[in-house]
Order: structure tokens, then sequence, then C-alpha cells
């Protein structure tokens, strides 16, 4: 198993280009599944979780064509086609590690009128039921059935009617799903509460280009018209915006100053507001932002909210760059229940880190130390990254397969700037 070796105290400096976003490609590409035409995505990113996406659309008969297969490309042009579904099943062994595999369950019951799929597995971060992704089914006429460790949905003859559901908490998951079983439904569905991220922006936008008819995309009320069928398409992933925050925040640790090439600033306004608040300088142009910290970091306050809220998936680096900053700092998250799982790793850095349910608390600037540390989940990961940049001495990181989940050629784009991160065998 690879680790990662990090010698602290190098100021990162120059241009990093941002890849495509694994939250939206592992939404994109499910939508493969609609259609019996071609469906090409661009700019999707070399990732565990993608790899291990593609290899389940195998499972159900698509057949998968990747270019751009160089090695020194970011990214990459794959193309799905479901021509011939010849199964409807996601079996566990597939399912188990990723849990974006339950996005298979709408378009699987839209396209073939009954899908089975085993409950997803993940990142340990809390408990993410999926029961709002399988009421939302119900109210568009599905039947499910729950039996050893499977979810099974099966719609009436001739397909599902479509209908209304108001999500009682916002679900991007349950959302996501709704979605995609909508827009082949016989009538018109109505969604509520619905989750406003980049990324449902990107599915419907993406749904659209392959014929979908669905109002109020970027609002929380949806409404989607079903339709007969949907054609085939090509399309850009949009860039990973907890990517960009993410070396944001390595740029700002280090006091560097770091071009963040393709980042959509207009989809991380929250983080940059976190950012500018700490003491960050970005600037924001049409194809990225850059980002410098040329003086000293501020404590602040942050909680964690659905969008247009501060992200999740941006809490754990953030707390990283606070341990830096003058000052006590509150973070509160609101979202999962157990994700402040790194920081009793950022502990063995020197950090000065209390917890107290779902808030915690950094003093600040504390003088981090290289130390041996272990991720126990993807952004948890980054953290450590992050921390160990500016940390005086070596620090290993282990277990960085999380990495892998969802940072495409990590230790390369860092060394771009001027890191000094090596991966080796552990």
């Amino acid at each position: 198993m690879d680790k990662l070796l990090i010698r602290g105290g190098n100021r990162l400096s120059g241009t990093l280009p941002i890849s495509g976003a694994k939250n939206a490609a592992l939404t994109l590409i499910p939508c493969a599944l609609l259609t019996e035409e071609p469906m090409t995505l661009r700019n999707l990113p070399r990732l565990a979780d993608i790899d291990g996406f593609q290899h389940l659309m195998g499972q159900f008969g698509v057949s998968v064509s990747i270019q751009g297969k160089r090695p020194e490309d970011f990214g990459r042009v794959v193309t799905f086609e479901a021509q011939r579904l010849t199964s409807n099943v996601a079996p566990y062994d597939l399912v188990r590690k990723m849990r974006a595999s339950i996005l298979v369950l709408g378009p699987m019951l839209a396209r073939a009128g009954e899908a089975t799929v085993s409950m997803p597995g993940g990142c340990a971060i809390g408990n993410r039921p999926i029961d709002l992704h399988l009421k939302a089914l119900e109210a568009f006429g599905a039947e499910i059935e729950l039996a050893q460790g499977y979810v099974k949905a099966i719609a009436p003859d001739g397909g599902l009617p479509g209908g209304d559901f108001d999500f009682p908490v916002v679900s991007v998951g349950a959302t996501e799903n709704a979605l995609m079983a909508a827009v082949l439904a016989n009538g018109t569905s109505r969604l509520f509460n619905a989750a406003r991220e980049p990324e449902i922006v990107d599915l419907c936008n993406l749904l659209t280009a392959m014929g979908a008819e669905i109002e109020g995309i970027g609002t929380s009320d949806l409404t989607i018209h079903g339709v007969k069928r949907l054609n085939g398409a090509t399309y850009k992933v949009m860039a990973d915006r907890i990517e960009a925050g993410s070396y944001a925040c390595a740029a700002a640790i280090t006091g560097g100053e770091v071009r963040l090439e393709g980042a959509n600033a207009s989809e991380m306004t929250a983080t940059n507001n976190a950012l500018r608040n700490i003491g960050v300088e970005i600037e924001e142009d049409a194809r990225g932002m850059t980002v410098r910290a040329d003086g000293p970091l501020k404590a602040t306050d942050l909680t964690t909210a659905p969008y247009p809220g501060l992200a999740t998936d941006m809490q754990a680096q953030l707390m990283s760059l606070l341990c830096k900053a003058h000052g006590t700092s509150v973070l509160k998250e609101t979202i999962f229940e157990n994700r402040f799982m790194h920081v009793p790793e950022l502990s063995r850095m020197s950090a000065d880190i209390a917890t107290e349910g779902r808030t915690a608390i950094v003093k600040g600037p504390s003088d981090l130390t290289g130390a041996e540390v272990m991720a126990t989940d993807l952004r948890a990961s980054m953290s450590l990254i992050i921390a160990a940049l500016a940390a005086e001495g070596e620090t290993t990181v282990r277990r960085i397969y999380h990495l892998d989940r969802g940072y495409e050629r990590l230790e390369e784009k860092l060394q771009l700037v001027g890191a000094d991160i090596e991966r080796v065998d552990d």
C-alpha cells in the first residue's frame, strides 16, 4: 500500500490545473443508462471512484471506450453506450466501496422498469441513509422492497407515472436519483426543497442536452416533464470546486501564490468568502482564480450548510488552514455527525483543537510539526496534506487510497507548484 512523504516549509507558487468534479462525474455517468445512444463525457477525472463506477456500468452491459490515454494528460474523454442492458442488478461486491453506486437506482428503474441495488458503502463520515431516495421514487409510483441488504425498485407496467415529492431535508443524492427517474416518467413530476448544488445544475444541464424537459434549474423547486426517450450527448464535466478549494487552502497555509487554472469561482462563493475572512487574497477571472496569502492569517467562525452555504466537503481543509491563523476559530458541522475524525491526526502534528459534539475549537497559530498520520476519509486525508505542507519536518500519510478516490494525481499537481511531496511504497 502506498504512502505519501511530505517535507513541509516550501512556499507554493505557480499554476495548478483543476480537474473535472468527482461529485459531478459520479452523477453524470449513470445518465448513460437512460438512452440507447452513446453519451460522451469530457474532462472526466482519473480517479479510483470513477474507475469503480465504470466497472459497475459494465455490469449492466454498458460499453465504455476511453480516449486521451496519454499519461501526461489530466482528465480524459470517455464514451458510454447502453444500447442493450444485460442486467438490472448492482451487486454488493461492486457497490460496497462506493456510496455513489446508489445513483444507478433511479435511471435503471426509469429505463428498465426494475432495479436491484446493494445498500451502498463509502466514507465513514456518519450516517447517510437512503430513505429519501426511496421515498421520492415511491412518490413517482415505484414499489420498493428491502431484503438481504438489497433495494429493489419496481415500476408499474408501462413505466413510472411521475408525482410530487417535498424533501423534508435537503439531500443531494436523493435529488439526483429522483431527477434521473423522473425524466422518462409518463407524466410531470415536481421536486420541492431540492438540492441546489452546482453538481445538480450540471446534472440538469446534461439531461437537458439529452432531451429532458426540466424547469427551475438552479432553484429548490424543480418541475420535470417526462419524455418518451432521451438521446445521446457530448458533455464537459464541471470543474471540481472542492479540489480548487483544497488547493487554495494549500497555497494559503504556505504563504504562497497559486493560479488555479480552470476553477469556477462563481460556484465557490462560500468557500472564497471564508478564505477572504481568514486573510487570503483571491483574484477571479473567466478562466480560473489566483490565490495569494502574504500576510498573517486571521481566525474566523465557520458553519457548514447545504449550498449555497459552506460545503461540508471543505470543513476539514479549512480547519487545517485555521491551525495557522491568529486567534480562536469555531467550526460547526451541521451535515454529518462524524466528520471530525481528522482532529486526532492533526493533534499529532501539534495542532490545538478541541471538539464538543459537532463543534470544533481551533486555537492558533500552532507550530505544526511533521508526524506519522493516517487518513480516515477523503477530505480528512486532504486536511493532513495541507497541514503537512506547513509543518516543520517530514510527515508520513498512510491509507492514501482515500485520496485516490477524489484527487486526480495529487502529488503531481502539488509538485508543479513546488511542494516537496512523493509517493512511496509502504
